[in-house]
């Protein structure tokens, strides 16, 4: 079945529909990687929105549901230039196609990915719509001017779990996660050092330190991290927890770390998607690869005189990476130390959390990727 890509400006693509036959509506933002299009799909962070690869072959080992980063697909549409039909893995269960007909959600291959991702980094995202052939094109881009932006809506209320759901761990500390939409392997890597206690982002201080944690990680999510939602409940209880406990912020929960201690946030003009995003370590002076999904950050200058000082920098655009808070046990980066899918590079930082929860901060300090 023939299908469209309609942007806000105006700007139509053609395709092919694989997946499921439906209309979809999302921001469209694209992503680096050359594998990882499961964990992808299923991660969190892309509530609302259409992801394109801009790889040109997707799906070519296939789909094991054990890669899944949540329970089901999160993105609102999915385009490639080519989408394989005939996938090789051991593991491989489905196609990439499969899938998303399973999940109820529409792909488009065939679309020019090239000419789509130089217009997003020249223009910034945009909403679209992923549309049958044969529509009035010229309405259907009306229409999608006229849809509300996806960042309007509370989209972590979406994601995050209703009740606190518990997972054993090799130690007999405890670590809160607060599941602004987190992903599985934050949760498995945390299960490495503790026992792990995962509740809903709106969960009050209070609530949180009736589980006794030895410290709470703020987890990545979708959306803008100052939305009114996300202010009222997870960053008052950031600012209430900060002297309680060791804090860890993660992509989203960096940014709530920062609003929590008065900075800004600031949407990026398209976001760092991929698994290739050079960041240093102003610590160290060493710097990694870093998996990233995102797209909003810190404002540098709101942070720059407040009680955090800025540890780790984007080597692209220099924005910021990491804040260390000069006097509490607390720590954020903006990308993912968990990876599923990018390199392990930063995996380091649960052990640096770690040793704070034991007061060892001068080695955490030093550590910076051991």
């Amino acid at each position: 079945m023939e299908g469209c890509l309609v942007l806000e400006d105006g700007t139509a693509v053609g395709g092919a529909f694989f997946g499921a036959r439906r209309e979809a509506f999302g921001e469209l933002v694209f992503n680096t990687n050359m594998t990882g299009y499961t964990e992808a799909l299923t991660d969190p962070s892309y509530r609302g929105q259409i992801l394109m690869m801009t790889y040109p072959l997707i799906g070519n080992y296939g789909v094991d549901p054990a890669w899944m980063e949540s329970d089901e697909i999160q993105v609102t549409g999915f385009v490639v230039k080519e989408a394989c039909a005939t996938p090789s893995h051991p593991r491989s269960v489905m196609s990439v196609s499969e899938f998303l007909a399973r999940h109820g959600i529409p792909g488009l291959q065939g679309a020019d990915t090239r000419m789509l991702t130089t217009k997003i980094r020249s223009h910034g995202t945009m909403k679209a719509a992923v549309v049958p052939g044969g529509r009035d094109l010229a309405a259907r881009a009306e229409a999608v001017r006229k849809m509300p932006h996806p960042d309007t809506r509370n989209l972590v209320g979406e994601v995050s779990c209703r009740t606190p759901i518990r997972y054993p761990g090799a130690d007999k500390r405890t670590l809160v996660v607060v599941d602004c939409g987190v992903k599985q392997n934050i949760i498995r890597e945390a299960q490495r050092f503790a026992n792990v206690v995962r509740v809903p982002y709106d969960a009050t201080a209070d609530a949180i330190l009736a589980h006794r944690p030895d410290g709470v990680i703020l987890s990545n999510g979708p959306g803008d991290p100052a939305h009114p939602a996300i202010l009222a409940t997870t960053v008052r209880a950031a600012r209430e927890l900060a002297t309680e406990v060791p804090l860890f912020g993660i992509c989203l929960g960096h940014q709530i770390l920062a609003l929590a201690f008065g900075g800004r946030t600031f949407k990026l003009k398209f976001g760092h998607r991929g698994g290739n995003q050079p960041v240093k370590d102003l610590r160290t002076g060493r710097v990694h690869i870093t998996s990233q999904n995102h797209g909003f950050a810190v404002d540098a200058d709101s942070v720059s005189s407040s009680e955090f000082e800025i540890s780790h920098r984007n080597l692209n655009d220099n924005t910021v990476e990491g804040l260390v808070h000069k006097e509490l046990p607390i720590f954020s980066v903006q990308y993912h130390p968990e990876a599923h899918p990018g390199p392990w590079d930063n995996a380091y930082l649960f052990r640096e959390f770690v040793d704070r929860l034991r007061g060892d901060a001068s080695r955490a300090a030093a550590t910076g990727g051991e």
